[in-house]
């Protein structure tokens, strides 16, 4: 009987006739039976309905777990990619959840000191969003309306009530996750490393502050990094929804105008797709080279609507080719403008609020068509025509994203971003496949500083002051001073200006810092950095990180950049990027098409109109709605059949190709479900052949027992190099065909001898734990069946057992299945197979082959 505490309850956990008990509180609950006989038919609810609270009860996913100084093997430290705290699992997670915990349960079961520690991101816009709309739909009240602290008392009851869905789904993936050790990131301990990586770059310069372009979400009032910009392709004229507007507006379109010559009669014609921003045009730009324009050096053009005359630049980023060469140029509303205007030393006119309001108060779509309507009464209107071209849009609200010229602040990436580069070329950080290395060095050799403000309330708030004396300017950042309190900054301030703090008067930024810094320090911020203690020194720095490469940019790089930055040590020593999950066609994964998949959908099963009514659910537009429900029509036209939790693990990890997108047919998954099935049916028989009263001893040494311990010896090979390597359709295919190929068609189907009961006992129980990391549910409920060599010293659960090593592969048997291949074949060449014919084999082995034929 074994005694723990947790919080207020007691667990008891009793061994009697092989059945475990958990008793909590004041209730009994019966985990599983593994005494009764083993049911006929596989079940994956059966199955995977209660190991997983028997595991974590019993501490097997905890670093500390039967693991000593003395007998560990290395450690092996990974952290979750953070899921967002309003998320919900869809495959991609599932894909990346499959792959992190096959290696961790594979490292654990190595005898290595093993962590996957959890964590869950606050997902700055995307939770403020939910809990907005919330507000608005129950109570019919905005953010502004209750007010700043108000406000965040309301996301924290929102996430304490509703964040922890995705840590309950994790679980039902079996993911063996140290749950004592999960993360928030505005937890105090992650918030003060916040606060603390923040205010040491700022006093060392590296984060400063400065007006410049920034994606900008008119809807949600803020600052968005690039990964919440979608790139929405046009092939030519299309009308979008815009938040905020009743009608579709115009998008694909190329509108051509000409800006008369001061002092002459000739004029120069540009093009645009957004016709509005000429009012805050300020040069018209053409390429030095081009024979066309030379004669207009030193000319000015005429601003149609107001007095403003506008110089001609020559600038090599022109393109001659592109429509009249001659380029407006805008630079506070477009990026490659802004540059232009740096060069040039040009005007920056804002024409637009932090709204999309024009100063006269009309919406930046409406002024497109009332400065159409204006060029066309000058007699300055040429044509429009079909352009396809790339509209930015909001990810969080759909809205279409303006550049605007904003204070914010920002991240010197320069010389970090080198060392970056330097860790990888030096061979220090590795990164899988290598294919992915253009991509970092790309990104690294060229990178731009970061912006890292948000005008949002939920978030980090900036630990940076604004200091008043006689009232300055803001823009250059030197009357800006960070601190851990108010008071900390007053004393910079006055130091800084050699006056008395009670002269120095503070207000600190309104904004929150990105997300993607507070999850840029989070391998090190769990840990309790900057403050030293034994998790920082035994666990930081990580073995490895893996991810999506579509975050590659987003996450790795401003790991790496941030942990050599505040540490002077890599995060991690490898990062392992996988592919993205699309259709069964290629399609990627979208709700419009009604082809993203719940894999919880996968693992218990749902009719078609399960389906259907998800997409009601959904803010599909509904034709959309209409032309996915087709799609689930097509594509699932009986729903999605029970396949359970072990099945969906192992069909992701066969589809895993390094290199390669997955092209998942969830249909497909339901093989692996049956390939469940037969390893069930396998061990029930195999059982029953071994008998009430088998005891494990040692292993027999017939000539077909050598032949498939040496076929296990190789599957057991080919899965450590598998998981070594990353090659996890490797690892899938060994495993499959041992079970099936070799076990089950060839070796079980012989009648079973006494002197070889040890080997098939073998086989099961080093089988079972080679699928283990990857099918921990069946397996875990087959090896509990199992007897035990030594049932005092085994491990009490197959998840904590050793990983099979390799054994010494011998090869009498392989020729003996060559033998019988061949004659099987030759009797099929001559026609003999219904005639018995006399084989002669000069071999040792002559008699056991003839068995076989």
């Amino acid at each position: 009987c074994c005694v723990f505490f947790s919080n207020s309850s007691i667990l008891v956990s009793l061994y009697c006739c092989g059945v475990s008990v958990c008793i909590s509180s004041w209730f009994l609950f019966i985990l599983t039976d593994v005494i009764s006989p083993i049911p006929d038919s596989y079940s994956p609810q059966y199955v995977e309905a209660a190991w997983y609270p028997w595991w974590e009860k019993q501490g097997f996913f905890k670093p500390e777990y039967g693991v000593s100084e003395q007998n560990s093997r290395g450690i092996f430290m990974m952290c979750i990619p953070p899921p967002n705290v309003t998320g919900s699992l869809h495959l991609g997670h599932a894909l990346t959840n499959a792959i992190q915990d096959c290696l961790t349960r594979w490292h654990r079961m190595r005898g290595e000191t093993t962590l996957w520690n959890p964590g869950c991101d606050h997902a700055g816009i995307a939770t403020q969003v939910v809990v907005e709309k919330k507000l608005m739909r129950e109570r019919g009240m905005s953010r502004h309306d209750l007010g700043r602290e108000n406000f965040i008392q309301e996301v924290w009851k929102w996430k304490n009530e509703k964040g922890d869905r995705i840590y309950h789904q994790l679980k039902k993936l079996g993911s063996s996750l140290d749950w004592d050790r999960a993360c928030f990131t505005m937890d105090p301990k992650l918030s003060y490393a916040v606060q603390e990586a923040f205010i040491r770059m700022h006093d060392e310069g590296v984060i400063y502050r400065s007006k410049r372009l920034v994606n900008w979400s008119c809807t949600l009032n803020s600052a968005i990094s690039d990964i919440e910009v979608d790139k929405k392709e046009l092939t030519g004229r299309t009308l979008l929804p815009v938040p905020g507007y009743k009608e579709k507006v115009e998008f694909g379109v190329l509108v051509s105008f000409s800006y008369k010559i001061d002092g002459s009669d000739e004029e120069v014609i540009v093009a645009t797709t957004r016709i509005e921003t000429m009012l805050g045009d300020t040069a018209v730009a053409v390429h030095p080279d081009d024979p066309r324009y030379q004669h207009l050096k030193g000319k000015m053009v005429l601003h149609p609507f107001c007095d403003r005359k506008m110089p001609i630049v020559f600038d090599n980023f022109v393109d001659m080719s592109f429509g009249t060469g001659a380029v407006k140029i805008t630079p506070a509303h477009d990026h490659n403008d802004y540059e232009v205007g740096e060069r040039h030393n040009l005007a920056f006119i804002n024409i637009l609020d932090e709204n999309g309001l024009l100063i006269n108060g009309m919406k930046r779509f409406e002024a497109r068509k009332a400065v159409l309507q204006a060029l066309k009464e000058r007699g300055q209107f040429k044509e429009i025509k079909d352009n396809p071209m790339v509209v930015p849009v909001c990810s969080r609200s759909k809205d279409i994203v303006e550049p605007l010229l904003k204070p914010q602040w920002y991240v010197n990436c320069t010389d970090m971003g080198k060392q970056a580069a330097d860790a990888v070329r030096e061979g220090r950080l590795k990164i899988i496949p290598d294919h992915h290395l253009k991509t970092w060095f790309n990104w690294m050799d060229n990178i731009r500083d970061w912006c890292i403000s948000r005008q949002l309330w939920w978030g980090h708030r900036i630990p940076a002051y604004f200091i008043t004396i006689n009232d300055p300017s803001d823009v250059d950042g030197h009357y800006w001073v960070s601190g851990r309190s108010a008071e900390e900054a007053k004393e910079k301030a006055a130091k800084r200006f050699n006056v008395s703090a009670d002269k120095i008067t503070l207000r600190q930024d309104e904004d929150v810092l990105d997300t993607w810094f507070s999850s840029g320090i989070f391998p090190f911020s769990i840990f309790g950095w900057p403050n030293e203690n034994q998790d920082l020194n035994v666990f930081y720095p990580g073995t490895l990180l893996e991810t999506g490469h579509d975050i590659l940019f987003f996450w790795v790089a401003r790991m790496v950049m941030m942990g050599l930055k505040l540490t002077g040590k890599l995060p991690f020593k490898e990062v392992y990027l996988h592919a993205v999950v699309r259709d069964a066609h290629g399609r990627k994964m979208s709700k419009s098409l009604g082809n993203v998949i719940d894999p919880l959908d996968v693992i218990t099963g749902i009719s078609l109109e399960g389906l259907h009514a998800q997409l009601m659910d959904s803010n599909l537009d509904p034709l959309e709605v209409e032309k996915a429900k087709q799609g689930q029509k097509s594509d699932y036209p009986n729903g999605i059949p029970e396949c359970g939790t072990d099945a969906l693990r192992f069909a992701l990890c066969a589809y895993t190709s390094q290199g390669r997108d997955i092209n998942l047919d969830v249909n497909r998954i339901l093989g692996y479900r049956h390939f469940c099935n037969k390893l069930w049916n396998a061990v029930k028989f195999a059982m029953k052949t071994l008998g009430d009263n088998f005891i494990p001893s040692e292993k027999a040494q017939s000539v077909s027992d050598r032949w498939i311990l040496s076929r296990l010896s190789a599957a057991v090979g080919l899965c450590n190099a598998g998981f070594r390597a990353y090659d996890f359709p490797g690892i899938t295919t060994a495993i499959y065909n041992f079970w099936l190929y070799e076990l089950c068609d060839v070796y079980l189907v012989r009648k079973r001898e006494t002197t070889e009961q040890q080997t098939l006992y073998t086989c099961l129980e080093v089988g079972l734990r080679l699928l283990s990391p990857l099918m921990p549910f069946v397996t875990e409920e087959l090896y509990q069946r199992l007897p035990r060599r030594q049932p005092q010293c085994d491990p009490p659960s197959i998840c904590v057992t050793p990983y099979p090593d390799v054994e010494e592969v011998d090869c009498e048997m392989e020729f003996v299945m060559t033998v019988v291949k061949t004659i099987r074949s030759l009797r099929a060449d001559y026609n003999l197979t219904k005639t018995r014919a006399d084989c002669k084999l000069t071999h040792k082995l002559i008699y056991f082959t003839s068995y076989w034929l």
